[in-house]
């Protein structure tokens, strides 16, 4: 794609979560009585936040949470991280930074972890830092590794899905265990909430589950065709701000990305996308954009109305994709790797309506140039 390379960044980590840090975080720090007046999108630095490590044993591979900047300017990330908090022996495998900006809260081996920002500004230098918290998650305690941890999109709502096919969700920050299925999946891979916080779906072994957490109770069952294989779920809103599912599936020709209705959850759309294994998937705030990584490490960025390729990203990374996140102004996507390195990639307008509309002008000025010369008798 000939982009500035500066936008890929190794940190010495192998990579298996990745979030932007939410802007509120940015507007104060703890010299600042009051917030301070929001900035302009692009002059406001963009902070990105990285999980991952080489597990228990592995000797000079850290286990640690990774916050970087991003300068949209020169569409670059830094190249030291500006704090990088070790977790020793326990893997940050899994990840989800709390749309509001109390925290982030971590999945490791046995149990999973509440980490809260911590901000100071010194000599107008604003400083940016994760720490552990006082807060214990005892309902998550001892439960085994969580391969899914999510939040709703207004924060008042927990999920969690475990290796071991239990399902939790929670209200946030109270912890009231609102859902608790202990045989959802054989083993729960991706989790996430409806826009209005009324259902969550869940992907595993077997055809992918709707839950309505008003009754705690299955909506719907989303069963696979053929020899599918689910791997990514993620709720969305189209231009009509009618709710959408998307859910990524993989068959013996490749990936595909399958499209469900929200009120008969019934199958909307099927499109294959790529030969190689899905690795990473998400869809950005305004629902405009679908990304999909894969174990090439390629990153594929899609138009969500016409399911139309937008940008391809070969190479992104040297190895699979881990973790996928969109900016909340749905100007960028950050990616993460085993390979240990950060990208962020910038998504431009697509210029083929523009350009396309020039050439119908520049004709018309012609044929109207034309049909003056032969009026005026220049031509014969």
């Amino acid at each position: 794609m000939g982009e500035n390379e500066n936008c890929s960044k190794t940190y010495g980590v192998p990579f298996y979560g990745a979030s932007f840090v939410p802007h509120n975080v940015l507007l104060k720090s703890s010299n600042d009585a009051e917030p301070k007046k929001e900035e302009d999108d692009n002059s406001r630095p963009n902070y990105v936040i990285f999980s991952g490590g080489g597990g228990e044993g592995r000797s000079g591979i850290p286990n640690a949470l990774v916050v970087s900047v991003f300068d949209a300017a020169t569409n670059s990330l830094s190249d030291e991280p500006v704090d990088k908090h070790g977790t020793g022996d326990d893997l940050p495998y899994r990840m989800a930074v709390h749309p509001g900006g109390e925290g982030v809260i971590c999945s490791l081996p046995k149990s999973c972890r509440w980490f809260e920002w911590d901000t100071f500004t010194k000599e107008d230098i604003f400083k940016l830092s994760v720490k552990p918290s006082e807060k214990i998650l005892d309902q998550l305690e001892d439960v085994g590794q969580q391969l899914a941890v999510t939040f709703s999109h207004d924060g008042s709502l927990l999920a969690v899905g475990g290796e071991d096919g239990t399902l939790r969700a929670f209200k946030w920050p109270s912890m009231s265990l609102i859902l608790d299925v202990p045989k959802a999946h054989s083993s729960v891979k991706n989790l996430d909430f409806s826009p209005d916080g009324k259902f969550l779906v869940s992907v595993g072994s077997g055809p992918g589950r709707v839950w309505e957490l008003s009754s705690s109770v299955a909506k719907a069952s989303l069963p696979k065709e053929n020899d599918e294989i689910f791997g990514f779920c993620k709720f969305s809103q189209n231009s009509g701000n009618d709710q959408v599912l998307y859910v990524t599936a993989m068959r013996d020709r490749g990936g595909s990305i399958v499209k469900w209705n929200t009120t008969t959850w019934k199958r909307i759309s099927s499109k294959h996308v790529i030969r190689d294994p899905i690795s990473a998937f998400n869809v950005s705030d305004d629902g405009k954009h679908l990304a999909i990584g894969t174990i090439q490490g390629d990153i594929l960025i899609l138009n969500s109305s016409s399911m139309k390729v937008h940008t391809v990203v070969k190479k992104a990374h040297l190895g699979l994709v881990t973790a996928l996140a969109f900016s909340s102004d749905s100007r960028a996507l950050a990616s993460a790797s085993l390979d240990s390195s950060a990208r962020v990639t910038l998504i431009k307008e697509n210029m083929k309506t523009g350009m396309s509309l020039w050439v119908i002008l520049l004709f018309l000025l012609l044929a109207a140039a034309l049909y003056y010369a032969q009026s005026e008798g220049y031509l014969k």
